[in-house]
């Protein structure tokens, strides 16, 4: 079967075009596509898309047919559902690899490199991902994806940090850190500013998270005569 196609029927030459999430809706436990699957994790790695319910049954696929299990194309599932950090795709990817693998290389190597990212040791991360490049560098976009996850964290957390925090999460310095710093206050509205020590402190825009003040008191997204309704019933 060729990838993204069913057979065709005998009423027509060309087999009509399936996408492989529709194939996997309706063949999610059949041995058959096991090939369209891992052709199509290549795919994603080569045109840097992802489908996490096409990962997922394949990974279910492997739980019935052990013995084809290919190592290779799980550690590429792993490394793209690290990607989708701070979506739970890891942790969903890792409940369908037996337990027995997971102390194996390269399983170990991405768990750890997952423990370091959920709990925002970003200097480790960096640091252990430098010396596994043979694991991760096959996956286009994956150090980008990364950096997107630090700024997202980031976010949640500071209103104002000192350069060297920003420069240590995402893994840049010198002249690539200026002019990231300088795209994001020309487009995204951070500021930079000196420290009175010396060096930078960087200024991020506000949001519900790192300034508390602007979420909205739950009474103002109560409706008054929902709150109305009520009063019967107190008194």
């Amino acid at each position: 079967m060729q990838r993204d196609r069913l057979v065709a029927t005998p009423e027509r030459d060309v087999a009509p075009q399936y996408t492989m999430e529709q194939i996997v809706a309706v063949n999610p436990y059949n041995p058959d596509i096991l090939p369209d699957l891992e052709a199509y994790v290549h795919e994603q790695v080569n045109h840097q898309t992802y489908s996490l319910d096409t990962n997922l049954c394949l990974l279910r696929l492997y739980q019935f047919e052990p013995s084809r299990m290919n190592i290779q194309i799980v550690a590429r599932i792993l490394v793209k559902a690290l990607m989708a950090l701070p979506a739970p795709d890891f942790n969903l990817c890792m409940f369908l690899i037996p337990e027995k693998l997971q102390m194996e290389e390269p399983f170990l190597t991405l768990i750890t490199l997952a423990h370091f990212l959920e709990t925002a040791r970003f200097r480790d991360f960096w640091d252990e991902a430098e010396r596994n490049r043979q694991i991760l560098e096959v996956v286009p976009g994956f150090e980008q994806a990364i950096q997107r996850f630090a700024l997202h964290v980031l976010s949640l957390s500071y209103q104002r940090l000192p350069r060297l925090v920003l420069a240590e999460a995402i893994n840049m310095e010198g002249l690539s850190l200026d002019k990231f710093l300088e795209h994001q206050v020309v487009n995204n509205g951070w500021s930079v500013e000196k420290a009175p020590g010396g060096g930078q402190i960087i200024g991020l825009p506000a949001n519900e998270h790192n300034y508390p003040e602007l979420k909205k008191n739950i009474a103002d997204s109560i409706p008054l005569e929902h709150v109305s309704k009520l009063f019967p019933v107190l008194t």
